[in-house]
C-alpha cells in the first residue's frame, strides 16, 4: 500500500513532493503517491500574506488531511513553516537543503546593480523588500504574489525591470538558466529555513521512523538554528526577519536581520554546533538590543 503525502497544488510543490517520492523510493523501499490540496494562501493572491494571517496559510489545511488520517506525512518548504507547530505534529525530516540564496530575474538580462535609477522591482516579501531598498533606496517596489510561472509572466505584464525568487525553486524546476543575478547569503539574507524540505506527520505515526530516514542532520541543525533565532523575535511575515546558519566542521555561524519602526539590524554569531538553538536565541538578544 502506497504512502500519502499531502502536498499543495502549485508545480513547485508538486516538484519537491516527488524529491521526496523519490527519496523514499530509494532509502527505505516504499511506494508513494500526491494528495494535491488548495490551501488559503493559494487561493487568496490579490492580497499580502503578512495582511492575511502570514505563514501558516500554507500549512493549515494540509495539516488536517494528516489529523483526518487522508495522508501519511506532508511536504512543505520550510520558509512557510510557522515557528511554532500544533501540538499533533512534528517536523521528522528535512531533506539535504538547496541553494538558499535569493535570485534576481530580468528579462532583459540586466544585471540587479546595472539596473537605472527608479527601477520596478516586484516581490511581496517585506524580507526582500526591505533588503532592496537598503541596497538601492531609488528602487520602487511592486507587489506580486502567485506561482513561480506567474510571477515570471508579472515582469512582462506588469512592465517590471525584474524580480526577486528563491533560486533553490527555480533550480528544482529546471529554471535557474533565467537567474540574472545570486545575492549572496550573507549580503541579502534569506528566509527561515530557505531551500529546505520539512517532512511533517503526527508525532504518534506509526510511520515515523520510515520517515526519520530522510532527515539530513546538517541540513536540520542549521535550519533549527535559523527558527530558534526566529521564535525568540516572535516573528513571521509581519516583520521583515530574515537569517542563515552555516556550518563549519565543529562550529556554526549565524547571521540574521531584524526591522522594527524602519531601523533593519543585521548581526551574527558563532559557536559550536551543539549549542545550535542556544546561539539562535543569543543572536536574537544580540539584535534586540540594538533596536
Amino acid at each position: 500500500m502506497s504512502l500519502v503525502i499531502a502536498t499543495r497544488k502549485s508545480k513547485l510543490a508538486q516538484t519537491q513532493t516527488e524529491i521526496v517520492m523519490s527519496l523514499l523510493k530509494e532509502k527505505c523501499g516504499e511506494d508513494s503517491e500526491k494528495l494535491l490540496m488548495s490551501t488559503e494562501g493559494d487561493r487568496r493572491l490579490d492580497v499580502a500574506l503578512n495582511k492575511i494571517g502570514g505563514k501558516g496559510l500554507f500549512v493549515k489545511e494540509i495539516e488536517y488531511a494528516l489529523l483526518q488520517g487522508k495522508a501519511d506525512i506532508a511536504v512543505h518548504s520550510m520558509k512557510d513553516v510557522p515557528f511554532m507547530l500544533e501540538e499533533p505534529f512534528e517536523i521528522v525530516a528535512m531533506p539535504e537543503r538547496e541553494d538558499p540564496r535569493d535570485a534576481f530575474i530580468s528579462l532583459k538580462g540586466i544585471s540587479f546593480y546595472d539596473l537605472p535609477k527608479g527601477a520596478r522591482i516586484g516581490t511581496s516579501s517585506i524580507r526582500r523588500s526591505s533588503q532592496l531598498r537598503a541596497l538601492r533606496a531609488d528602487i520602487e517596489i511592486v507587489p506580486i504574489r502567485g506561482n513561480v510561472q506567474t510571477r515570471i509572466e508579472k515582469i512582462e505584464k506588469e512592465s517590471l525591470d525584474g524580480i526577486i525568487l528563491a533560486a533553490a525553486g527555480l533550480k528544482r524546476l529546471d529554471m535557474d538558466h533565467i537567474i540574472t543575478n545570486y545575492f549572496e547569503e550573507e549580503t541579502f539574507l534569506p528566509a527561515i529555513g530557505q531551500g529546505a524540505l520539512g517532512i511533517e506527520c503526527l508525532k504518534n505515526s506509526d510511520k515515523k521512523d520510515i520517515f526519520s530516514k530522510l532527515d539530513h542532520n546538517e541540513t536540520r541543525v542549521a535550519v533549527e538554528a535559523e527558527r530558534s533565532f526566529m521564535r525568540e523575535l516572535n516573528g513571521g511575515c509581519h516583520s521583515p526577519i530574515g537569517a542563515y546558519a552555516r556550518i563549519e566542521k565543529d562550529d556554526i555561524y549565524i547571521i540574521g536581520i531584524y526591522e522594527t519602526n524602519y531601523r533593519l539590524v543585521k548581526k551574527d554569531i558563532q559557536g559550536k554546533v551543539c549549542d545550535h538553538l542556544e546561539l539562535g536565541k543569543s543572536l536574537a538578544k544580540k539584535v534586540i538590543k540594538e533596536l
